[in-house]
């Protein structure tokens, strides 16, 4: 039988124990997407549309494709030798934030803008576009301006920017909300809405295969930018990630992937690649 003294002895052993392994078990997981980690690990998990060509979206074959994609597939490439080791995990614009706080997600490469509110919850790198919102309405619509918005419908898609800045903006305009960006755009073909609003990159590329609509606005809102996303506190790998994004500005990768991803997508809407690039730093 144990004595008192040696059973406290190891209960004490056992607690001591057990909060070591938590400790360890939490240090893993919070490490689990540095660079060394996903090298030992041997697949770069990254966050992307299916939905937004021409950032994220599922072509013919079934293949991911899109200028988001091709970027991950560049870092897939320096990380661990070999772009197939990119493993694309479908986002919706709701969920990008809580995709990497559940570490199911390692990069967030879905048409991200910067604003200040998130990066209060998510670590933003290097920028490599710029962005704006935008209102799209049907070709024969008598709405003319943003004003003529008021007491109208507006469709969006939730956890966007162009959300939260008419929420904020103009609390007079009527939203109708949808999780998948394939809903919202159905939902105007069918005039449940008046417009559209969405991130204006995204609008020219849509109306220039959608010929019975037409931009109302094309620069809402404050300047902003698109960048990758990674966990909140994970430097190594957010250092990482920058020091790949001002690689690939240096070498033409971004004005490379405008020509082949987005060039095709706008049509005469956007020839010059300096207008919707974040410049290279030299």
């Amino acid at each position: 039988m144990l004595t008192p003294r040696t059973t406290r002895r190891l209960l004490s052993i056992a607690t001591v124990a057990f909060f070591a392994i938590l400790a360890l078990t939490g240090c893993a997981r919070k490490n689990a997407s540095t660079p060394d980690a996903l090298r030992a690990r041997g697949e770069l998990v990254v966050g992307v549309f299916t939905d937004k060509p021409p950032f994220g979206y599922i072509d013919q074959s079934g293949r991911n494709v899109g200028f988001d994609v091709a970027l991950a597939r560049e870092l897939g490439k320096a990380l661990l030798g070999d772009e197939r080791k990119v493993k694309f995990v479908t986002l919706e614009a709701a969920n990008r934030v809580s995709f990497l706080q559940a570490n199911k997600v390692d990069i967030i490469l879905a048409n991200f803008t910067h604003t200040p509110e998130r990066a209060q919850v998510v670590d933003f790198a290097e920028p490599y576009m710029r962005a704006a919102i935008g209102v799209i309405v049907p070709a024969d619509s008598p709405l003319n301006t943003l004003a003529d918005l008021k007491n109208q419908t507006l469709i969006v898609d939730k956890g966007t920017t162009a959300e939260s800045y008419f929420v904020k903006n103009h609390p007079d305009i009527e939203l109708l909300r949808f999780d998948q960006n394939t809903e919202a755009f159905q939902a105007l073909k069918n005039r449940r809405g008046a417009a559209l609003s969405h991130d204006n990159m995204l609008l020219f590329a849509w109306s220039n295969t959608n010929p019975g609509f037409r931009l109302l606005a094309s620069n809402i809102g404050n300047a902003e930018v698109i960048a990758p996303a990674v966990k909140k506190g994970n430097a190594e790998l957010l250092q990482w990630t920058n020091e790949q994004i001002i690689r690939l500005r240096k070498e033409g990768f971004f004005r490379r992937a405008f020509e082949t991803e987005l060039k095709p997508h706008f049509g005469s809407s956007i020839k010059d690649p300096g207008t919707v690039l974040v410049e290279p730093v030299l």
